[in-house]
């Protein structure tokens, strides 16, 4: 037997549906708090100490938070190759948008600490907070994109065609769900900043967060109740889970309500969106109640059933098409081949828990309250 044969080619397949939906939660969870947390700079941090703690919550654990992206993206370029070139050249503007502040933010961090003036630090800090709330949207915008089907076709040579505009991404369903995500990361990164600090920004960051959650639990309901009443995408007959990579192969078509058959058939599903709607409450209460640890698992735990949520509905669809239902990525027709799948996840297997251990290390060393004593007398991290 050959080695990459111990596992189907429809198990693998799905094993890596499953490992893109964890690298994707990884990302919103870790960088998540990050991007939330800048975001709210200027409303938790009043004074330029108050700001100089917010930014040292982050400053030194960035950066190896978006390792994540940067697997995720990987993950997709090598396991779902039509994805990474629908996706990638689709929402090409909006993704150049969310890199632009990808981009900004270590600049800010840098630039911010080299000169003293009021003027200079507080335009770095509107920067930071811009670069929080971009990358928020847009990963909310393209998400309620997907939900609702990108403008894309095939050609027979399997030539990708994108039909769509950059303003047409912006439909009331889609901002709705931009609006979940940022709440929802606004809601993470105070829940880190009530973890990380005290005092003052403890207590803004408390108020901002409390909101933020109420408010993710309110439209991420809302988003449902519209999904549910959306024209989702299903098959017509059954396809081979083991076939070609061709999405032309299929037969599938639009249906009212399409997106919530998942949970018809399998209802322990529901576990899933439970979380989104449940755990940002208990995510308001663990911060009004001052149990830190409380409210951030919360805040992650929401993050990850809002995320999950997605992958859950549209199973085993990835990328479905709003010009024909045919045109459709799918786990079963848009992978790559059996031999690159297993060779991956042999990869996965070894890298996955070097970075999980050094992350964890990280976090173990960077662990304790930033303390704004230190901060003012020049012992903390130059941010």
């Amino acid at each position: 037997m050959i080695l990459h044969e111990l596992l189907g080619y429809d198990v693998l397949r799905v094993i890596w549906w499953l490992l893109l939906g964890v690298l994707l939660v990884c990302f919103a969870v870790t960088d998540g708090f990050d991007l939330g947390a800048a975001a709210l700079l200027r409303v938790t941090g009043k004074t330029d100490v108050e700001r100089r703690v917010v930014i040292n919550t982050i400053g030194p654990i960035w950066e190896g938070n978006q390792v994540w992206l940067i697997l995720g993206g990987g993950a997709i370029f090598a396991a779902w190759p039509q994805l990474y070139a629908i996706s990638f050249s689709g929402f090409y503007m909006a993704m150049f948008a969310a890199l632009v502040c990808l981009i900004l933010r270590p600049v800010a961090f840098k630039f911010r600490s080299k000169r003293e003036g009021t003027a200079w630090r507080n335009g770095w800090d509107w920067v930071l907070c811009l670069c929080g709330w971009g990358p928020a949207l847009v990963f909310g915008v393209a998400m309620g994109n997907v939900l609702m089907g990108v403008p894309f076709r095939l050609a027979d040579d399997m030539r990708i065609y994108y039909d769509g505009s950059f303003f047409a991404l912006f439909s009331p369903f889609a901002v709705l769900c931009g609006l979940v995500s940022l709440l929802m990361l606004l809601m993470h990164g105070a829940a880190w900043l009530v973890f990380k600090t005290e005092g003052d920004v403890q207590a803004r960051a408390t108020r901002w967060g409390m909101g933020a959650a109420i408010l993710t639990t309110v439209l991420y309901a809302v988003a449902g109740v519209w999904l549910a009443k959306l024209s989702g995408y299903t098959l017509t007959e059954a396809m081979s889970t083991t076939g070609p990579s061709n999405p032309l192969l299929k037969s599938a078509q639009l249906g009212q309500g399409a997106w919530m058959a998942n949970y018809a058939k399998q209802p322990l599903l529901w576990i899933v969106p439970a979380l989104g709607v449940c755990m940002p409450l208990l995510a308001a209460l663990g911060m009004k109640l001052r149990r830190e640890w409380l409210g951030l698992l919360s805040s992650g735990l929401a993050i990850a059933g809002i995320v999950l949520s997605v992958g859950v509905s549209m199973f085993p669809f990835i990328l479905p098409s709003s010009v024909n239902p045919q045109f459709s990525l799918m786990v079963w027709d848009a992978s790559s081949s059996h031999l690159t799948l297993f060779i991956m996840l042999v990869c996965a297997l070894i890298f996955l828990p070097l970075i999980l251990a050094y992350t964890s290390w990280v976090y173990s060393i960077m662990r304790g309250k930033v303390d704004p004593d230190e901060i003012e007398q020049g012992k903390g991290h130059a941010y």
